[in-house]
Formats: C-alpha cells, sequence, structure tokens
C-alpha cells in the first residue's frame, strides 16, 4: 500500500508539471489571440477551441502516462485496456467495467483524485476565456446598440 501511495504521488506530481505546461501553452496560445476574442463572435470560438484542443492533449499525456504505469506494473495484457482503465480513472466516470487487482487498486482513486484537480484547472482556464468571450461580445453588441455621441 504504501509504495502504491508513493508511486501514485509521484505520478500526480509528473502530471502537474504536464498540467502546468499545458496551461502555459493555452494561456500563451490565447494571449496570443486575445485580439480576436474581441471581434467577431466566430473569430472567438476558434480560440476557445484552440484553447480547449491544447488542454485535451494536456489531458491525453496524463491518462496515458497513468495508462503506461499500470501496464508496466502488469496490470493489463495489453496498453489498450490500460489506456481505456486510465481515461475512466482519470475522468471520475468509475465504470467499474475494467478493473485492476487488489494488490494495486488503491492506484485507481489516487488517478481519480489527480483527474478531478487537473480537470478542475483546465476548467478554471477555460471559464477566463469564456468570460472574456461573452464580455467582448456583449460589450459589442452595447456598442452597436447604443446612439451615436455627440
Amino acid at each position: 500500500m504504501l509504495r502504491d501511495l508513493l508511486l501514485g504521488t509521484a505520478t500526480t506530481s509528473l502530471c502537474l508539471i504536464l498540467q502546468s505546461i499545458a496551461l502555459i501553452t493555452a494561456l500563451r496560445f490565447y494571449a496570443q489571440r486575445e485580439s480576436q476574442v474581441r471581434a467577431t463572435f466566430l473569430r472567438a470560438e476558434k480560440v476557445v477551441i484552440g484553447l480547449v484542443i491544447i488542454l485535451i492533449f494536456g489531458c491525453l499525456a496524463q491518462i496515458t502516462i497513468w495508462a503506461l504505469m499500470f501496464y508496466a506494473l502488469d496490470e493489463f495484457d495489453s496498453f489498450e485496456p490500460a489506456f481505456y482503465h486510465s481515461a475512466v480513472n482519470f475522468a471520475t466516470l468509475g465504470y467499474g467495467d475494467v478493473v485492476m487487482s487488489d494488490k494495486h487498486r488503491l492506484l485507481g482513486p489516487l488517478e481519480a483524485i489527480n483527474g478531478a484537480l487537473m480537470l478542475g484547472i483546465s476548467t478554471a482556464a477555460l471559464a477566463r476565456a469564456f468570460t472574456t468571450v461573452i464580455r467582448g461580445q456583449v460589450n459589442s453588441d452595447c456598442r452597436q446598440d447604443s446612439p451615436p455621441s455627440r
């Protein structure tokens, strides 16, 4: 059990580094295109979609790391079920259709905690982007509707 706690904590730390890289990349992508966010709605949506794609790849990288660990621990016969199991844990779905042995079962909840935290960080970045897009679009609509100043 102690070994799995240490292994899970180390993996979570590695995932935090990956999440930080993905988040910084996503925010730089966003900052470089922030003027587009204040333009038309479609341009703003393209920027937000780009942000989402970067964050999804960050999550997929973390899922892959957990899956590689599960596979290295001989929990699964091939990488595919390890990846599927990892994705279910990371997303905190908890289907239970593919389970690990009793020996390493603690790693599943540890990955779920990791996933919940990392998805929360991604959600915060997306909330900032959506707030800016919505504010920009509302302000744009208000400027168009206001009477000309004298």
